[in-house]
C-alpha cells in the first residue's frame, strides 16, 4: 500500500466488561493479527485496515449510541466482533444499509438486516445435531435447560424445543437466570431435581463458570451430563478441572482443532504473542473469521455499497481455521464439532452434520 492512503477503519465490538469480558483479550489479540495479515495482502480495496476496539459489554443501547457517533463523518467503514445478541439487535438497525456488519458470534438465527453478515453457529448446525449425537451415543433423551434470560438463550430454547419434538426427546424443565448472575445455588439444585439426564446450558462466560463450580459442589456431574454450545478454554480454566467432568461442547472451532488452517493460525498466533498469550478460543477465532469474511466480500465487490457486498456474498468461500466455509444467504456455512472437556482443554470426538429438522 502507498503512503498517505486513507485508512479502512473497522470497529471491533467485543465485551470489555460483564460476564463475557473473559473473552476480550483473546478477541482483541487475534483481530489485530488478522488485520495485519489482511494488510500484508493489500488491505481492503487498497486501504490499510485499522482496528478500533469498542466495548460491546455495555448495555445494547449504549453500544448502539457509541457506534452511531463513530459513524457520523464516516468514522467507521465496517463493524465486526463477538458480542451477545441483545447488542446485535440494537446495532443492526443503526448500521444496516450503511456499512458492512460482520457479526461473528454463535446466535439464535434469523438475522436478515441488509448489510449484516453472520459467521457464527446457529441452532440448526450446532444444537440440533449435538442433541441427536448425544442421544445416539450416550442415550440422553431428557433435558433440563438452564439459560441466561435474554434473546440468545430464549431463541435457542425455542429452537431446541422444536428439535426435541422431532428427535423424540423431552425437556423436563426450563430455568432462566438474569444475565450476570452471581448465585447459582437455586438454579443448580432445580436442575438436579428435574430428573433429567442432562443439562442444556445456554449461559455466557462467567455465568457458565459459576454454574459449573456450583454444579461440581453438589456433585451434579455424577448424576447428569452437561452440554453447552458456548464454552471455551478460558471458561474451562476459570471453572477448574474438577468442575468440567461429563461436559460436552459443540462449536466450529476449538484450540485443539487439527485442521491445516487451525494449526497454521495457532503457529502465527504464538509466534506473534508468545506462548503465554490469551488462549486462542472459539470467540477469538470468530473475530479472525470476521476480518477474513470482510476481506472475501471486498475481493469480489467493486465498491463498498451494501447492495454490491450482498451480491458478492452469494459467491464467497474460503479455507479458514474451521475448514472450508461458504456463504449461504448472509450466513456462513461451516463444519461443527462435538468435544468433551478434558481438564483445561477439549477432546474432539466427532464432526456433526446439520440436522434435517425445522429451523
Amino acid at each position: 500500500m502507498q503512503d498517505g492512503e486513507v485508512e479502512f477503519r473497522v470497529g471491533l465490538v467485543i465485551p470489555l466488561q460483564g460476564p463475557a469480558g473473559i473473552f476480550a483479550p483473546s478477541c482483541e489479540a487475534v483481530a489485530e493479527l488478522a488485520a495485519r495479515e489482511v494488510n500484508d495482502r493489500g488491505g481492503l480495496h487498497g486501504r490499510e485496515v485499522v482496528i478500533e476496539v469498542l466495548d460491546g459489554g455495555a448495555p445494547g443501547a449504549q453500544v448502539a449510541r457509541t457506534v452511531a457517533e463513530r459513524l457520523r463523518g464516516r468514522g467507521l467503514d465496517a463493524v465486526t466482533g463477538w458480542h451477545i445478541s441483545a447488542v446485535r439487535n440494537q446495532l443492526a438497525p443503526v448500521i444496516g444499509n450503511r456499512i458492512p456488519y460482520v457479526y461473528t458470534s454463535l446466535y439464535e438465527g434469523g438475522e436478515q438486516t441488509p448489510g449484516v453478515f453472520c459467521t457464527g453457529e446457529t441452532p440448526r448446525i450446532q444444537i440440533a445435531p449435538a442433541l441427536a449425537w448425544l442421544r445416539d451415543h450416550f442415550g440422553i433423551r431428557s433435558w433440563c435447560l438452564v439459560g441466561d434470560d435474554y434473546v440468545w438463550p430464549r431463541g435457542s430454547a425455542a429452537a431446541a424445543r422444536a428439535y426435541c419434538r422431532d428427535l423424540g426427546l423431552d425437556i423436563r424443565r426450563e430455568i432462566y437466570v438474569p444475565f450476570g448472575s452471581d448465585d447459582f445455588r437455586a438454579p443448580v439444585q432445580r436442575a438436579i431435581d428435574s430428573g433429567a439426564q442432562a443439562v442444556l446450558m445456554l449461559l455466557v462466560g462467567q455465568d457458565a463458570v459459576l454454574f459449573n463450580r456450583e454444579f461440581a459442589r453438589r456433585a451434579g456431574h455424577d448424576r447428569m451430563a452437561r452440554f453447552s454450545p458456548l464454552m471455551e478454554e478460558n471458561m474451562l480454566l476459570a471453572s477448574g478441572a474438577g468442575s468440567t467432568e461429563n461436559l460436552f461442547v459443540a462449536a466450529a472451532y476449538f484450540n485443539s482443532l487439527a485442521t491445516p488452517g487451525a494449526m497454521e493460525l495457532m503457529g502465527r498466533y504464538v509466534a506473534t504473542y508468545g506462548a503465554d498469550a490469551p488462549p486462542l478460543n472459539a470467540m477469538a477465532e470468530s473475530c479472525y473469521e470476521g476480518l477474513r469474511t470482510l476481506e472475501a466480500l471486498f475481493e469480489r465487490a467493486r465498491t463498498a455499497e451494501i447492495g454490491e457486498l450482498m451480491t458478492s456474498a452469494q459467491h464467497i468461500g474460503f479455507d479458514s481455521p474451521r475448514g472450508p466455509v461458504n456463504m449461504r444467504g448472509n450466513h456462513l456455512d461451516q463444519r461443527v464439532y462435538i468435544a468433551t472437556a478434558d481438564c483445561y482443554d477439549f477432546d474432539i470426538l466427532d464432526s456433526l452434520s446439520p440436522a434435517a429438522l425445522c429451523e
